[in-house]
């Protein structure tokens, strides 16, 4: 009998041993109760509990969590109304305000989120809370962890998920895009108009001033090799005058002949001479710069007097056809 009792009260104290044993998991944290006060708070790992009369409150998850706000309709500044959902990012920084300090803390972080939510954007105009999400994120972040800070509770981010305008709004801002895309599109079609005119007009202007140059530069050329022709023609004929003067006859027989021949020349590029009839035998050409040779001898030597008959050629000089006259055309013998 003594030894069953033994038994008996050494199972006994191992239960009684085994109930106090708590394994907290990493992560999380309990609170200890003493007759439903709190004492402490259990950290992860073993952990001692007097059975009876202590016991474990409320097991807190420390870790980062996550909590969606649902779908709300909230009316903004300019009436228009939009549908908004999210998430919330929060972590327990002190378990035991988080259990003692609100009654259901995921509730009342969801209750709050939503009520701010609405105050925050209901503030805005539309465009404003489709355009400043990162504002409206900051703002509602602000308020709802100051509200927390006295339940222990850090919120760590705040995220709108989708803001759904009513179809017809976006039916509105869908023709509104299309309109300022449009105008855009007109504009950039205007300025690149007005830039390749002024570009065109820039280039027409730089051609207008290197032809200018050009013609300029031409016709100062042009102008010098006349200066230059003048020059040596003037050289040529003060060269056949001193000539002349110091009693030469050759000088001014080259000077006729060769007048003689440009003349011919210039009768034979005239576009009104449709023929021209002139001897071209070697010896009428030698006979004619012959004559005109003793008219520059009797010029030169003054012996011959002005009236003096010229003597005429034998008829039997010229070899060829007899002379033709044509109307228009000086006759020219041989």
């Amino acid at each position: 009998m003594l030894t069953t009792f033994m038994i008996a009260v050494a199972v006994l104290a191992l239960v009684f041993v085994m109930m106090g044993v708590k394994i907290v998991r990493q992560g999380y944290r309990y609170t200890i109760e003493h007759f439903g006060r709190f004492v402490r708070v259990a950290e992860p790992g073993f952990n001692y509990v007097t059975p009876f009369f202590y016991r474990v409150g409320r097991r807190i998850n420390m870790m980062e969590q996550v909590l969606d706000i649902p779908g709300q309709e909230i009316i903004t500044k300019d009436n228009a109304m939009v549908a908004v959902d999210g998430v919330v990012f929060f972590q327990v920084l002190d378990p035991a305000k988080a259990a003692y300090e609100v009654s259901d803390l995921y509730a009342a972080i969801m209750a709050l989120s939503t009520t701010n939510l609405r105050t925050v954007m209901g503030s805005m105009d539309l465009d404003e809370t489709l355009s400043k999400r990162d504002e409206i994120n900051t703002r509602l972040l602000a308020v709802v962890d100051n509200a927390t800070e006295n339940w222990g509770v850090k919120i760590t981010r705040v995220e709108l998920r989708d803001i759904r305008p009513p179809q017809d709004i976006v039916n509105a801002m869908t023709r509104q895009m299309k309109a300022e895309r449009e105008k855009r599109a007109v504009i950039l079609e205007a300025e690149g108009s007005r830039q390749s005119a002024i570009l065109r007009a820039e280039g027409e202007k730089q051609s207008a001033i290197l032809s200018a140059e050009g013609a300029r530069e031409a016709a100062f050329r042009e102008a010098e090799a006349r200066e230059r022709a003048a020059q040596a023609e003037a050289t040529a004929t003060k060269a056949v005058s001193d000539a002349i003067e110091q009693g030469s006859g050759q000088a001014i027989n080259y000077f006729i002949a060769q007048k003689y021949v440009e003349a011919i020349g210039e009768f034979a590029r005239s576009p009104n001479a449709k023929t021209i009839l002139f001897p071209v035998e070697a010896t009428q050409l030698i006979g004619t710069l012959g004559g005109i040779g003793e008219l520059a001898k009797e010029a030169i030597g003054g012996g011959a007097k002005e009236n003096a008959p010229r003597p005429k050629p034998p008829a039997t000089a010229t070899r060829g056809a007899p002379p033709v006259s044509v109307p228009g055309t000086p006759r020219i013998e041989g």
